[in-house]
Order: C-alpha cells, then sequence, then structure tokens
C-alpha cells in the first residue's frame, strides 16, 4: 500500500502565489503518483478581510499595503506571470483585489460536497486568469456550477451566510498556528512549507517526508 500524505494547503484566492504554489504542487504529486497517496485540504486566510465588497485598484492598493511604486508592481506581476506560465497556470490583466470571505464559505460548502478542491481551483482561474470578482455571487455560482456543484444550492449558502462561524473559526486556528502567509502547506500536520516553491522542490519535500515517516 503506498504511503498515505495529508496537505493542509492555507491560502486565499486574491493571493498569486497561492495559485503558483497549488498549481506546482499538483505537478509535483502528479509525478509522484505511483509512489504516494495525496489528500489536499484547502484551508482559508485572508489578504483583504477589510475590504469592501467593489475591491480597490490593485495597483494603489499594493503600493499603500507594501509601499511599492507602480514601476516595481509591473515587474512584480511580470515576473509572476511567468512564474505561473511555467507551472501551468496563466494570469491575465487583474486591475483590482477583492474580499473573499464569502468564496472562502463558498468552499467550506463544497468541501462539505467532496468539490473542494476543483472550486478552488475555479475560482483561482476566475480571478486571476479572467479577472472577475471572487466576491461577487453571480461569479461564485458560475464557478461551483462549472464543477458539477448545483447552483441553486450555492446561491442559497451565499446569501443565507451560511459557514461563516466555521470560516472564522478556521482563520483564527491558522492565527493561532503562527500562520501569517500564504500560502502555508503543511504535511501530515507536521511539516510546514510555505511560498509557491518550483515543482523540484516539492517533490523533493515531499520525498523527504515520505522517508521520515517511513523510518
Amino acid at each position: 500500500m503506498k504511503p498515505q500524505l495529508t496537505i493542509d494547503f492555507v491560502s486565499d484566492i486574491a493571493c498569486p502565489w497561492c495559485a503558483i504554489g497549488l498549481s506546482s504542487l499538483q505537478l509535483a504529486l502528479a509525478q509522484l503518483q505511483d509512489t504516494i497517496d495525496a489528500h489536499i485540504v484547502v484551508h482559508p486566510f485572508e489578504l483583504n478581510p477589510q475590504m469592501g465588497s467593489d475591491g480597490e485598484d490593485i495597483v494603489e492598493y499594493l503600493g499603500k499595503k507594501y509601499g511599492r511604486t507602480a514601476a516595481q508592481i509591473a515587474e512584480t506581476q511580470a515576473m509572476i506571470r511567468e512564474r505561473g506560465a511555467s507551472v501551468g497556470f496563466e494570469f491575465g490583466p487583474r486591475t483590482r483585489t477583492y474580499n473573499t470571505f464569502d468564496a472562502h464559505r463558498l468552499l467550506h460548502w463544497a468541501g462539505l460536497k467532496g468539490q473542494q478542491l476543483p472550486l478552488k481551483l475555479a475560482l483561482l482561474r476566475a480571478y486571476h486568469s479572467d479577472g472577475k470578482n471572487p466576491g461577487n455571487h453571480d461569479v461564485l455560482v458560475e464557478a461551483a456550477e462549472s464543477v458539477g456543484l448545483d447552483a441553486d444550492e450555492a446561491r442559497e449558502v451565499l446569501t443565507s451566510g451560511a459557514y461563516a462561524g466555521e470560516v472564522r473559526a478556521a482563520e483564527k486556528n491558522n492565527q493561532e498556528m503562527g500562520i501569517q502567509s500564504v500560502p502555508s502547506i503543511i504535511f501530515n500536520r507536521r511539516y510546514l512549507v510555505t511560498g509557491g516553491q518550483p515543482v523540484e522542490q516539492f517533490v523533493q519535500v515531499i520525498e523527504e517526508i515520505v522517508g521520515k515517516e517511513a523510518a
């Protein structure tokens, strides 16, 4: 029987490095699929918890938050597009950044339906590739429907405010664990790796963890 590997992926849809990290991790797991049996669970983290429903201009927001100039932001975005392309993730033009709390609520519901990871990927593409607002309920329902979830049920989750408490509790738990940046990837609830690592780095880490667990 292949070794089991549980992967807790803490991330936010608004985070480009989370899209890169998840794509890179999946490519690493594809390389190792004959030797391990891995299961990814995604967990919520909000980069912009105080942001309004209309979002903010991304250049203004990043400049204010990190003290970067427009030229520095453009340079970073070009690097992000290049890194994304190297792992098969396409970054399109993103002019705004948004609040993602409702998206995290929908992801919690999708987890109960066994479709959490497909929805996470669909939401990452909706925002980072297509420039859609991941806080807009129509965008969220469209993403849910695209992975086979019931559109009416998805909209009911969103309009009712369901799973808000569960998401807040999960976010608090992540903070208490010391997670302050994303993506944060925890293997077998013991080994933490942060950032959008290259495929070969994930392969090396996973092989080392599996070796330690078997020893």
